[in-house]
């Protein structure tokens, strides 16, 4: 028994866990790393809507966010302007900012959480981005809704965008272009959203009292209110691909009226074989036509002046 203490009490290596090591790791102790395995972005492919074909975003980044189907994505204020302006270079123009939350408005999250959560998600201020630049050499002031902006609702920080925009362009002497987006008016802000209908229209007359163009280019989707408003005041309308644009929906119509509304109902190749849309055009193409039709209607301008 003494002895069996004695040999226990032995002193020896102290005893832990062993670390398992294969011959690579013992021959080249950076290979091991280098064959780990690594994670793929959730982000790197990029689901189609129309056929589910998943797509690798860089190539659909460089395709303008256009499907090898043909369907015309949504993309944010930022890179519409980038985009639509000469060499991805402009002036941001500052919108006013208006009061967050001005009727309190009880829901089960609050309003205010919910511009806190666009604001950081798009970088705007609001559903509406301003800029100014040069389209294929054409001067022009531009406002874009963003649809990730709470779905490109209209209240009165876009009311406020638009009014300012409207200024600017009678500013700056320079026709005035908006790309829609927009699911309406923002119920959040009631009445004082449906307010900036008017005022957006009111300002339209500033824009064509002065003898500057108003360019529409509907893009998906355009409705409610939007549509109601300035989407459809313009000199000319353009559309892109497939682009819903209509008051209400579908499924409301249908059952109002009780009847099977057409095929194709509501976009943008629809209507402009009714006269709604002017053109469609390509996402791609726009500011080459953009830039066609700013130099048609600007033409012989800078002669007014001398000639009165």
């Amino acid at each position: 028994m003494a002895m069996a203490d004695q040999r226990n009490d032995k002193p020896g290596r102290p005893q832990g866990p062993r670390e398992r090591r294969g011959w690579l790791s013992k021959i080249a102790p950076g290979v091991r790393n280098a064959f780990a395995k690594r994670e793929t972005p959730e982000n790197l492919w990029v689901k189609c809507p129309d056929t589910g074909e998943m797509i690798y975003r860089p190539d659909l980044e460089a395709a303008l966010w256009v499907t090898p189907s043909g369907s015309h994505m949504r993309i944010g204020a930022a890179q519409r302007l980038k985009v639509t302006f000469d060499g991805g270079t402009f002036e941001k123009i500052a919108s006013p900012v208006v009061a967050d939350d001005p009727l309190k408005f009880p829901d089960e999250r609050p309003y205010a959480e919910r511009l806190k959560a666009a604001r950081k998600a798009t970088g705007e201020q609001d559903s509406m981005a301003i800029g100014y630049g040069h389209i294929q050499g054409q001067p022009a002031v531009v406002v874009v809704q963003d649809f990730s902006f709470m779905g490109g609702s209209l209240g009165m920080g876009a009311g406020e965008a638009f009014v300012k925009a409207a200024q600017e362009a009678v500013k700056r002497d320079v026709p005035f272009i908006i790309f829609t987006a927009s699911g309406g008016a923002r119920m959040q802000e009631g009445t004082l959203s449906l307010m900036q209908m008017a005022r957006t229209t009111l300002a339209l007359n500033e824009v064509k009292a002065a003898g500057l163009p108003y360019i529409v280019v509907l893009t998906d989707p355009t409705t409610g209110g939007v549509l109601a408003s300035y989407a459809m005041l313009g000199d000319v309308h353009l559309a892109e691909p497939n682009a819903t644009i209509g008051f209400s929906g579908r499924r409301v119509i249908e059952q109002t009226i009780r009847e099977t509304l057409p095929p194709g109902f509501q976009k943008s190749e629809f209507l402009v074989e009714r006269g709604m849309v002017d053109k469609v055009v390509p996402r791609a193409e726009l500011p080459a036509v953009l830039a066609s039709i700013l130099k048609t209607l600007m033409m012989g301008r800078e002669r007014l002046p001398s000639a009165a």
